[in-house]
Parts: structure tokens; sequence; C-alpha cells
């Protein structure tokens, strides 16, 4: 049985669906790339988003803006846009960059 430390922190289900698309696509994804992921797969964008962040956060994935510079991303940028209990498309609409694996 795997301990606390020893399971994801994050969707792997979403984790391996971002990573194939990432592989499909030879390029990093964006936001747009998520947003079509959650209606093919009849998912919603917030779960989908919240795999990206916590990847990104244990630094699986890293996040680029939109000049292509990295920013780095951590738990209180996501506590942050969890005010509503969702991500909503107006939270997520800064984050207009591009996302990539970090391997």
């Amino acid at each position: 049985m795997l301990s606390n430390q020893d399971m994801p922190k994050w969707d792997v289900a979403i984790a391996s669906l971002a990573n194939d698309h990432y592989r499909k696509k030879t390029g990093p994804l964006t936001l747009d790339d998520f947003r079509n992921l959650a209606r093919e797969h009849a998912m919603r964008l917030d779960d989908i988003m919240e795999t990206m962040f916590l990847l990104a956060i244990h630094r699986e994935w890293e996040y680029s803006d939109a000049s292509g510079e990295k920013q780095p991303l951590d738990q209180q940028t996501l506590d942050g846009l969890y005010v509503k209990r969702r991500l909503s498309e107006e939270d997520l609409s800064s984050f207009n960059g591009s996302w990539q694996p970090t391997r």
C-alpha cells in the first residue's frame, strides 16, 4: 500500500492526458489546448488546470508567460485563484502563456 508521501499530488489521468497531448502536438500547450481537451473529454477546465498548476508546483511541468519568461508557480498562487472554490475562466485568463514538461 502506498503511503501519503508516495501518492501523487495531482490527478494522474489528467497528467497522462496532458503528456500525451504534448507529445502529439510536439510543443508547449496553451490554455486553448486545455479548453479543447476539456471539451473533447467532457471534463471541467478547472480540474485540468488544477492538475497543471500542481504539476508546475512540483516541478514536473513549467509555465512560461506570454513573453516566454518562465514563471515559477507555488501553492499560494493556486490558493489565491481558489477564492470562489473553482478556477474560473476569468481567473485563468492571465495564464495565457505556455506549459511544458520539465523533462
